[in-house]
């Protein structure tokens, strides 16, 4: 018997497969998402479905459309795609969807990314929680198909053309310097949605020469794994920006809805700066606005926004508790410390690929090379996001806390100590494994490595 507390996480759903969840249990979760959509009388009479290129992802995705359909709504189903791409569907045609993937964790895993019509977020405390109980239910009686046979059609669309053709509206590249562009996609999702956004697959050729890496779709990851946010996985990029004399290099995660960026030299663009550089962007265009960035960007993305008129405001860590704070706020644009990237004109949703063409945006209708313009939004020094693997989480926080009885805390998400010249950090236990997360942020690198191996110390012990 599938136990789904163990896989329906904070914000989706993800686990092994098949020890952890099959075709069955993906039924079941598509029945129980649509009982939840019917229950709340959620407009339409149709899902949107989609799935990356992982091998166990287009049996589970039918698995769940035939749980939708038994339920009394029809399925348009998008085939391969980026999350971002299921936002958009979802949005443009005002659809609930469901994504099937498991973003950047290994090959085992998979998951599902459920949201409400408009790509409204799906979270434990706006339905996930009420779905797992629904399919455990579904799941213990036996019966994951309640209603029968599908009695609903499915249908078939394309949609990356109109996805294309929407972002290149919001951000036209069409008359910037020409740039050499290099795009690590890491086998995933990437290598199926740039070559119609940023190259000419589909749409009019753009003024930039993309030179791919790792475009072949698999989900077995070959190369490396499809997560930018380890240095690790960002050395082929770097070295391959250097050898080819590229601009800028471009990383994004397996299902592509986070981009990462090289400079000119091969350093990596902190996620702050891309926020600061996007929000400054988003407030030229909409004077006065409020963005969202999150807890744990530097504390330059609060100064440069206010510097360009702006009204920062500040959310947990956690894209349904970003996308709910747009949404409360109409922010233009939000961002975080892991490279997502939310807009409004996005139905607040995160779209790694419409950041990834703002920064192009900004580089190619200027000449100074991409480290001296994102210098100009790279004012502190940070440590990066670093992992501790602890068993007792609270009391290893506690003991922090109590060793900086002098500083300044915030428990909005985790714990934030902020001192008075400038340096601060977060401790945050992450929402699916037993580690505590650490981001150190301080006016010098003397400081920040002091600051970052006092708190290791303590955290390790």
């Amino acid at each position: 018997m599938s136990d789904l507390s163990q896989i329906v996480k904070a914000y989706d759903v993800r686990g092994t497969v098949p020890d952890q969840w099959d075709e069955r249990v993906a039924e079941a979760l598509g029945a129980a998402f649509t009982q939840l959509l019917n229950s709340t009388d959620e407009p339409g009479d149709a899902v949107v479905v989609g799935y990356d290129m992982r091998a166990t992802s287009p049996g589970l995705a039918a698995a769940f459309a035939a749980g939708v359909r038994a339920e009394g709504r029809s399925v348009i189903e998008i085939g391969l795609a980026s999350t971002d791409l299921l936002y958009y569907a979802s949005g443009s045609l005002d659809l609930p969807g469901a994504m099937f993937t498991a973003s950047h964790n290994p090959a085992q895993y998979n998951g599902i990314k459920m949201c409400r019509s408009g790509a409204r977020p799906i979270g434990q405390e706006s339905g996930l929680a009420e779905i797992r109980e629904r399919a455990q239910a579904l799941l213990d009686s036996g019966d994951a198909r309640p209603a029968g046979a599908p009695t609903r059609p499915a249908e078939r669309r394309d949609l990356l053309p109109d996805y294309a053709g929407y972002l290149r509206k919001l951000v036209d590249l069409s008359g910037i310097r020409p740039l050499k562009v290099v795009v690590d996609a890491g086998n995933g999702m990437g290598g199926f949605t740039v070559p119609t956004v940023l190259g000419d697959a589909a749409l009019s050729p753009l003024p930039l020469e993309i030179v791919p890496l790792y475009f072949e779709l698999d989900g077995s990851f070959p190369n490396h794994e499809a997560n930018p946010l380890d240095p690790a996985n960002l050395v082929d990029l770097q070295r391959a920006v250097v050898e080819h004399g590229a601009d800028i290099g471009l990383a994004f995660d397996g299902d592509a809805d986070r981009c990462f960026v090289v400079d000119e030299r091969g350093e990596p663009v902190s996620p702050s700066a891309i926020t600061a550089l996007v929000a400054a962007r988003e407030l030229a265009k909409h004077p006065g606005s409020t963005v969202i960035h999150g807890l744990i960007t530097s504390s330059a993305v609060a100064e440069i926004i206010r510097e360009h008129g702006g009204q920062p405001v500040v959310a947990r860590v956690g894209h349904s508790f970003i996308k709910a704070e747009m949404a409360r706020t109409n922010a233009v644009f939000g961002g975080e410390h892991s490279a997502h990237y939310y807009f409004r004109d996005f139905w607040f949703a995160d779209t790694g690929m419409l950041a990834a063409m703002h920064t192009l945006a900004a580089l190619g209708e200027q000449s100074l090379p991409l480290s001296v313009l994102a210098g100009e939004y790279e004012r502190y020094i940070a440590s990066g996001e670093i992992n501790s693997t602890v068993v007792d989480q609270a009391a290893a926080v506690a003991e922090v806390r109590a060793a900086y009885p002098d500083a300044v805390a915030d428990e909005m998400d985790g714990l934030t100590l902020r001192f008075p010249d400038g340096a601060w950090f977060n401790l945050r236990a992450s929402n699916t494994e037993p580690l505590l997360r650490l981001n150190v942020e301080a006016p010098t690198r003397d400081r920040m490595v002091s600051l970052r191996d006092d708190v290791l110390d303590r955290v390790r012990r």
